[in-house]
């Protein structure tokens, strides 16, 4: 078999596509294949697939997957058209995508990498530079994008929605993480973390998709409950505030009791608050066996203060095993009572902060929404800006959020081999 005819075939170049020459550069390490378009067949406009004339031809370079440890370049003059709808335009070639100086092959190769490597290890393994393997991303990521848009509108909308932000970088710097918690897939990220952002996200769904949605779980950060009642139908019955940030908040404020209270028994000679921080933050049922648990079994029945705190979050851990709206709200009506009553100032504000948000807590129990899938979403994205060392570009933090965590269709197509 001819070296032309090989390369033809392991490229799957069909006609009107021709493999007209291989040249074999040993001193670089380099194979260039050379196709032609076979001038007998008709030109078509990439628009609009009508016949359209030629207008002239541009030589273009594509990498391709190594020849053994031969660098593989494609070379063809593309023809451009001119069409009398779309004026002049490039005919697509089969073996790559639009605007890529790769082939679909290799693109889909990088991206493989990618999944499994950090930037700068695909960059040097694969030996391009870093704008290269940026581009590979970007597309990637533009093409997912653009086919989840291409979904049949409603079909694949979310009924459950979680809203997160997560920091970007130092000096408090967030982006807002919107996440599918059937799927566990980023549906959105979205620079900052204000009313405007989530609402872009919103105004993005049409009004079909915005009826199916049946929670959104989030903190209690004002701007995404704004944008949420702006936006959503019903919003007061389905925004749940979850769990895990009502527990953060009782244990901050059990943590604030306790270190008021140490302060004041270390200086009476008192030092049994030392050492128990993470005592009063863990779960009896999680603590082991032996002289710790013996001293803290003391510690909760005693008066101190920072038992009773401790009793009033552990009880509010209680209330979440409703299943009836109104049997939950009778329960944390009476908490609410009890902790305002509990003169420990931390405890009391957390209190007030619950009952102005109790609606939604309420839906959070009666629904058994959860925002714990959008928290491992976060732990996953702390863990990719571990891996780049961080992230000094927004737009590139976000284009590796979707990457790694949007349950995108990621690979190029190609009409000469099937998708990877």
């Amino acid at each position: 078999m001819r070296d032309r005819d090989l390369y033809g075939r392991i490229l799957g170049i069909q006609r009107p596509w021709i493999v007209i020459d291989v040249e074999l550069d040993a001193a670089d390490e380099e194979v260039r294949v050379i196709v032609e378009h076979d001038r007998s067949v008709p030109l078509r406009c990439p628009c609009c697939d009508e016949p359209a004339s030629g207008y002239d031809t541009r030589r273009r370079h594509w990498r391709h997957l190594d020849t053994c440890q031969y660098k593989t370049i494609l070379v063809a003059d593309v023809p451009r058209v001119e069409c009398s709808s779309h004026g002049v335009k490039q005919i697509d070639v089969p073996w790559a995508q639009a605007g890529s100086s790769f082939t679909a092959l290799y693109e889909s190769l990088a991206i493989n990498w990618l999944k499994e490597a950090s930037f700068a290890a695909v960059a040097r393994c694969l030996h391009l530079s870093w704008d290269e393997v940026d581009g590979i991303m970007q597309r990637a990521v533009k093409r997912g994008l653009a086919r989840r848009q291409l979904e049949e509108p409603g079909a694949g909308a979310p009924a459950r929605l979680g809203v997160d932000e997560t920091s970007f970088a130092k000096r408090h710097e967030y982006v807002t993480v919107v996440t599918d918690l059937d799927t566990s897939e980023v549906l959105y990220v979205g620079e900052k973390r204000t009313t405007a952002t989530l609402e872009t996200y919103y105004e993005s769904l049409s009004e079909s998709e915005l009826n199916r949605i049946e929670a959104v779980c989030m903190d209690m950060w004002p701007p995404y409950i704004k944008a949420t009642m702006k936006h959503v139908p019903g919003a007061e019955e389905k925004i749940a505030f979850d769990k895990f940030h009502v527990a953060k908040y009782l244990g901050d404020a059990v943590d604030k009791v306790r270190r008021r209270e140490h302060r004041g028994m270390k200086r009476a000679g008192d030092d049994r608050l030392t050492g128990t921080r993470y005592l009063w933050l863990m779960h009896p049922a999680s603590m082991k066996l032996g002289i710790w648990r013996d001293r803290f079994n003391d510690l909760r029945s005693s008066a101190l203060q920072t038992a009773r705190a401790w009793a009033l979050k552990e009880t509010a851990m209680g209330l979440w095993n409703y299943v009836s709206r109104g049997w939950a709200m009778k329960a944390w009506k009476l908490w609410l009572s009890w902790a305002l009553r509990s003169r420990l100032e931390p405890m009391k504000k957390v209190a007030r902060m619950i009952r102005d948000h109790l609606k939604g807590i309420i839906t959070a129990i009666v629904m058994t929404a959860t925002n714990a899938g959008a928290e491992s979403i976060n732990a996953k994205i702390q863990r990719l800006k571990r891996m780049a060392c961080g992230y000094r570009n927004r737009e590139r933090f976000r284009r590796a959020i979707y990457f790694h965590l949007g349950g995108l269709k990621l690979y190029p197509t190609s009409l000469t081999h099937t998708d990877s």
